[in-house]
């Protein structure tokens, strides 16, 4: 019984700090961040196996008071942001392969065409700038030519072939049913079944 509330205490416990860190995704998360949410997770299996929960929940305590700190003090100081997080990196620019950069970051050519792929992009002379941000993730513009219509693009064109509708009944039916009024709001726009809820 003892080692079933140990590990309910942990699990809640672990929960709620990971949840005080914030909601990023291992995706989003810089070197540091990903190294704290790792040793957590470590240390929350240790008690389990006979050790302290009390030393174990101070340290995860410990370990997130440092990752709001450190946050806290990329905020006010650009200067810790770039020594702990680090800033974006250039990898193209008009449609050319920055080598030096490339090399600096140790990523072959063939890795970050993978990469722009994976977003769609099917030419480099397509690609106006890419950078390599802190968190791993590729960020790209692209040039003109290139870029898809939006629909503030296709709105202006068809201003000139069509009479607008009313703009409060439009808006008030992309409000429908549109489950992000629901967070804005922080209430069901519409009555949901009791059964579902």
């Amino acid at each position: 019984m003892e080692f079933i509330l140990k590990t309910v205490i942990l699990i809640t416990a672990g929960s709620i700090l990971l949840r005080i860190s914030g909601r990023k995704s291992i995706s989003q998360m810089t070197i540091t961040q990903t190294v704290i949410m790792i040793s957590i997770g470590s240390l929350i299996v240790q008690p389990i196996s006979g050790k302290s929960v009390k030393n174990t929940l101070v340290t995860a305590v410990v370990f997130i008071i440092f990752l709001i700190a450190s946050e806290y003090l990329q905020i006010k100081f650009d200067f810790i942001e770039t020594l702990i997080t680090g800033k974006s990196i250039s990898v193209i620019e008009n449609g050319v392969f920055i080598k030096e950069n490339l090399k600096k970051l140790r990523m072959t050519t063939d890795q970050l065409e993978m990469r722009l792929r994976q977003q769609g992009i099917s030419k480099i002379s397509d690609v106006k700038t890419a950078t390599l941000e802190p968190n791993g993730q590729i960020g790209y513009e692209l040039i003109r030519s290139a870029k898809p219509v939006t629909i503030g693009d296709f709105e202006q064109m068809m201003s000139s072939l069509v009479v607008k509708p009313n703009i409060q009944q439009q808006s008030k039916q992309e409000d429908d049913g549109n489950i992000f009024v629901e967070v804005k709001k922080g209430f069901h726009t519409k009555e949901i079944n009791k059964t579902l809820k």
